[in-house]
């Protein structure tokens, strides 16, 4: 009998202790975003931003567990050139049928699957998909407070955007532009 009241006894404990230290499930809603791009060719490069319509990292606890970003793709804008001189030509270019096609394909999507804790951060796992077309991504998450940042290196031409890619096209020379564009990203929540 004794041995039975012990075990009830602890089990009711154990039981006890689990509900009081439940780890606390959250989202973290972005309040305000800077994305910039750039985008490289033979003989330089262009640089901008592009707007977040929408975010939120996923929390359990202190630990980033999830997450999903929606980017306004018609926000593009270039930074780089000064009204007049290309930079609306450029913009119109970014945002038609040969680069992200804004008309189809309003926004980019990144979603968190997995976060996994590590000196400088969280080394992420999720998707992207553009233009319609889902892959796999990996960057760091550098974590503040109330903050966040990351830099990715995405290959457009996993995306369907193929203009002007030595990968794809030959004779180019230094109308190149190279397949990759850098993204900084910038999160207050």
């Amino acid at each position: 009998m004794k041995t039975t009241m012990k075990t009830i006894l602890l089990a009711v404990i154990v039981m006890g202790t689990a509900a009081f230290t439940t780890i606390k499930k959250e989202r973290k809603v972005v309040k305000e975003a800077t994305i910039e791009w750039k985008g490289k060719k033979v003989l330089g490069s262009h640089n901008g931003t592009i707007d977040l319509t929408e975010g939120y990292l996923e929390m359990e606890g202190n630990s980033v567990t999830g997450g999903k970003f929606i980017v306004d793709m018609s926000s593009i804008t270039v930074n780089d050139l000064e009204a007049g001189s290309g930079k609306e030509k450029l913009e119109g270019h970014l945002k038609s049928d040969d680069f992200f096609g804004v008309e189809t394909h309003p926004q980019a999507i990144l979603e968190i699957t997995t976060a996994k804790k590590v000196e400088a951060g969280y080394d992420i796992t999720g998707s992207m998909t553009i233009k319609g077309k889902t892959n796999p991504i990996e960057f760091t998450l550098a974590m503040g407070k109330d903050s966040a940042t990351a830099d990715l290196k995405i290959d457009r031409t996993k995306y369907g955007v193929q203009y002007g890619s030595g990968s794809f096209f030959d004779g180019l020379g230094d109308k190149a532009i190279a397949d990759n564009f850098e993204l900084t990203v910038n999160l207050k929540f």
